[in-house]
């Protein structure tokens, strides 16, 4: 009997909120199937919609809270591409500004309670890496032809040193996606795995205070942890664009 209580105590699953569940019942899931994460995705669209399209469509002098979100971001961004990637960049604004505002809306709506967080899969994020990767990589050879491999031969250094530093050179672009899908996934999962953890416990009374305190002290790095990320995954995609606009090192 005491085992039973034990086991029954014990039972909690901080990974559960991460389980992909269909729309409309069943238990089989197809590419076709209407899943928790394809409406999540969708609500993160439509946000972007209503703040970017419907937020500015007055384009007034002096600006509306909204409309000033909206400026806000897309200053953000614009200066960030400027700055890591240079102005030859600008071009590509749209498609930063795109994955940035996503990553941000899908996270802050994932802090909603009985949300879904899209970004905390890592199918999510490594479509998202591996369309930054293969974009930048063919962009790259667009621009330079086959001086684009420059980007892996270190000039500068030792003569019998390049060959070497140009495998770790390889080696460390072709990882570039995993990083950058995983950094992301895994920073946003364990803050939501913890936040469940806590919850469980406020439960309890003798440490229920305690809980609490964890609760909101990781809801509140959680907040920060959603704006991060996705500025570390655009940052890296500026840094990346800016390797296949300017490859040799």
């Amino acid at each position: 009997m005491a085992a039973e209580e034990q086991a029954e105590g014990l039972q909690f699953h901080p990974m559960e909120q991460f389980t992909v569940e269909p729309l409309f019942g069943g238990d089989t899931i197809h590419w076709y199937t209407p899943t928790n994460v394809t409406l999540w995705m969708a609500l993160a669209v439509l946000a972007i919609i209503g703040l970017l399209v419907l937020g500015t469509r007055k384009r007034a002098i002096v600006p509306s809270r909204t409309q000033s979100v909206a400026e806000l971001a897309y200053g953000f961004v614009h200066s960030m591409v400027e700055d890591v990637a240079g102005k030859e960049a600008l071009k590509y604004f749209p498609y930063i500004m795109t994955l940035f505002i996503f990553i941000v809306f899908s996270n802050f709506l994932g802090l909603i309670p009985m949300s879904f967080v899209t970004t905390s899969h890592i199918a999510v994020t490594v479509v998202l890496a591996l369309l930054v990767f293969v974009s930048v990589t063919l962009l790259g050879f667009y621009l330079h032809g086959i001086k684009f491999l420059g980007l892996f031969w270190v000039s500068s250094a030792p003569l019998a040193l390049r060959p070497v530093l140009a495998v770790i050179e390889i080696i460390s672009y072709f990882v570039r996606p995993v990083s950058h899908s995983i950094r992301l996934a895994g920073n946003v999962m364990a803050g939501h795995a913890v936040i469940e953890v806590f919850a469980t416990f406020a439960g309890a009374i003798l440490i229920a205070p305690l809980a609490l305190v964890g609760i909101v002290a990781m809801f509140g790095m959680d907040v920060l942890v959603a704006f991060i990320q996705a500025y570390v995954f655009t940052i890296l995609t500026c840094v990346y664009l800016k390797d296949a606009l300017h490859p040799s090192h």
